[in-house]
């Protein structure tokens, strides 16, 4: 059975990226097969596993907005067993879009459904608590939230576990 693991703090620069590609990349190399779900506009877990800016058509962008699962959306890296759905700045523009859709808060979860084959999806959410880390976290069986060791890091957390504590 596959596990779908949201990897989430409000706060940026706490690590979210980085232990989203790590955990991917270890887990693909234990023969895990593994989608990574570059949920952040940003789009640094897509540059960090070398998907160019110029070949990320479609994106999570494409999917959320459409509300459908397009198989061109799965790009393979240079990790054997490790895909990834990417993300480039247009998905910013998402939040906004779907405003007035009914059910947007499920769109990412509808579409993970309709993928199959991996063991492990991981979701790299943005810094914020908007409708994309919504839609990470509803997707998800488990969060991971990288912390650093800091007072603001902290606020954080608090703001994330009410959050999660309200969804679930």
């Amino acid at each position: 059975m596959s596990k779908i693991i949201a990897i989430t703090n409000q706060k940026g620069g706490v690590g979210k990226t980085t232990t989203a590609i790590n955990l991917a990349t270890a887990m693909a190399a234990i023969e895990k097969k593994i989608l990574l779900i570059d949920c952040d506009p940003q789009g640094n877990a897509s540059t960090g596993l070398g998907i160019a800016e110029a070949k990320r058509e479609p994106t999570l962008y494409t999917l959320l907005c459409k509300g459908v699962f397009d198989l061109d959306s799965i790009k393979k890296t240079a990790i054997p067993n490790l895909d990834i759905v990417t993300a480039n700045i247009d998905l910013a523009a998402s939040e906004i879009e779907l405003t007035n859709v009914d059910d947007r808060e499920f769109r990412l979860k509808n579409i993970i459904k309709n993928i199959k084959g991996y063991d492990y999806y991981f979701i790299d959410c943005p810094p914020a608590l908007g409708l994309l880390t919504i839609n990470g976290l509803v997707a998800s069986d488990s969060v991971i939230i990288p912390l650093q060791c800091e007072f603001f890091a902290l606020e954080g957390l608090s703001a994330l576990m009410n959050t999660i504590e309200t969804i679930k």
